[in-house]
């Protein structure tokens, strides 16, 4: 049987944990699996994952308490129903930005007569069990994202919309709907306040609101205004990120000797 211990998490009032994986190796998924996180996305708008690499990482994720997402390329039934069948648990869609648009994304990731997804789940079947049909619509998440100046005039249509468990912030894409240098972490308005404003109108409709932070600092101050889904970074930042510093201590350490001091 399909369990879905995110949904304990958020019953529990408390936030969820999400690692990005933007590198399409099993190997980084499995070493991230082991980390702790609550869930792990992969990422196949903009990692460099497609559905054949996703199986391998599926499989590396697999065995851990971890749950898997993904976030789709686009609002597209073929993709979602896919990923699903491989045995994720949740479904980010990027680039909602009415409430149709929403309806359909929803109605792509849970089976009639709550939606139109096709049935054949494959490998969601082998590891969740025969009985996967059953759980399947009261497990699987679904989080719209919310990126744009449209999505945020149509917010409480999207909000409205039934079965959907939530809403998630793509701070980069919005920043560009406004004119801004795309970025995480930001504190300039109308951004900032749109940031504000998602959470509370999520609370009021019964929905999760979740954002894509740079930091854990400002991952920590969305948990504290209310948000329960929170990405820190990714695979690929982080590596990144260390190597970068690892690096530059150690030119430090060359430029020293090169113009020692007498």
């Amino acid at each position: 049987m399909l369990k879905n211990s995110v949904l304990d998490i958020w019953q529990e009032g408390r936030a969820v944990i999400n690692g990005w994986l933007s590198i399409p190796n099993s190997f980084t998924a499995e070493a991230m699996a082991k980390m702790g996180w609550d869930s792990l996305t992969i990422d196949i708008q903009h990692g460099l994952n497609d559905f054949s690499t996703s199986i391998s990482m599926l499989q590396a994720i697999s065995g851990n308490s971890t749950i898997p997402f993904a976030r789709v390329p686009w609002n597209e039934p073929g993709i979602i129903m896919k990923m699903l069948d491989a045995g994720t648990c949740g479904i980010i869609s990027p680039m909602i930005n009415t409430k149709e648009e929403c309806e359909n994304f929803v109605s792509y990731c849970y089976y009639p007569p709550l939606g139109q997804r096709s049935f054949g789940p494959m490998r969601a079947q082998l590891i969740y069990g025969s009985d996967y049909i059953k759980s399947a619509n009261s497990q699987i998440v679904t989080l719209a994202m919310i990126e744009t100046k449209t999505a945020m005039d149509n917010l409480e249509e999207i909000l409205s919309v039934e079965k959907l468990n939530g809403v998630y912030i793509g701070p980069s894409d919005m920043s560009l709907s406004y004119g801004l240098s795309p970025k995480f972490d930001i504190k300039e308005d109308p951004v900032y306040s749109n940031i504000k404003i998602i959470v509370k109108k999520a609370k009021e409709y019964g929905k999760i609101a979740g954002i894509h932070n740079g930091s854990t600092q400002y991952a920590k101050e969305m948990i504290a205004l209310g948000y329960q889904f929170v990405t820190i970074s990714s695979d690929f930042r982080d590596m990144s990120a260390s190597a970068q510093n690892t690096v530059n201590e150690m030119k430090k350490i060359k430029a020293n000797n090169e113009n020692p001091s007498y």
